[in-house]
């Protein structure tokens, strides 16, 4: 077996000069893959996600995409190389339409991104259908496609989500996590931190637990859900 795509490896640290929140925690994911970290509120999962992403210095660890470190790079420098981001707040820009939040996803580009406009219009209909009306009037579940479809429109090869499915309905939590796999489906990895770890461990092809910064369980999605310690500590029984 050869290193994964993308791995966040050992890695330790925190926010400026604060207490550590990861401790030597590795979390990886393959090419068109889904990974999904769970764990309890405070766990660290979302910190994790960061620290892969370059929001926040690692004292300790590395990461590496396609073999390359990249440890040492801007988020920016990281968006250039293929990684895209979807924070859980404050994703779109709520007086634009929604298709120039696509646009704006676009900023890195120096071709003609109208093949990939029509990939997300094809992904996402809702929004084609809403192209010309301001993202901040949609329902929270298309605010959220728009902050997805945006992440797409830099032609990621990987893409992260932090919390998804926060604040949405069960019935839009189901409809966004069909779009998820469709996107895994075509080639692209997908790193996602989840509340609904039970619903989200379903989908994945790879399932992070973590407490208190560091691994405490991984494994595919399947097995975890049938682990029973996870399911007893961590899923409700």
């Amino acid at each position: 077996m050869g290193e994964p795509y993308l791995i966040g490896e050992a890695m330790t640290g925190g926010y400026g000069t604060g207490a550590d929140i990861l401790q030597g925690c590795t979390i990886a994911v393959e090419r068109g893959e889904i990974a999904v970290i769970v764990g309890p509120n405070g766990a660290g999962k979302s910190t994790a996600m960061k620290a892969v992403f370059g929001m926040l210095n690692l004292r300790e660890g590395s990461v590496r995409l396609a073999g390359e470190d990249i440890t040492q790079l801007s988020p920016q420098d990281r968006v250039a190389k293929g990684m895209g981001f979807v924070p859980q707040t404050q994703n779109i820009f709520g007086s634009m339409t929604v298709e120039e939040n696509l646009e704006m996803g676009a900023f890195i580009r120096r071709d003609d991104f109208r093949g990939t406009l029509a990939q997300v219009y094809d992904l996402f209909p809702i929004l084609k259908e809403k192209r010309y009306q301001a993202a901040g009037e949609l329902s929270g579940g298309q605010r959220q496609q728009v902050a997805v479809g945006r992440a797409l429109m830099t032609q990621p090869r990987v893409l992260m989500l932090d919390e998804p499915t926060a604040g949405v309905s069960p019935i839009v939590m189901d409809e966004l996590f069909d779009r998820i796999i469709e996107v895994a489906r075509s080639g692209i990895s997908i790193l996602m931190v989840e509340q609904n770890a039970r619903q989200a461990l379903e989908i994945a092809d790879k399932g992070y637990v973590l407490v208190q910064g560091a691994n405490a369980f991984t494994d595919t999605g399947r097995a975890l859900l049938a682990n029973p310690d996870v399911r007893r500590s961590f899923l409700g029984g």
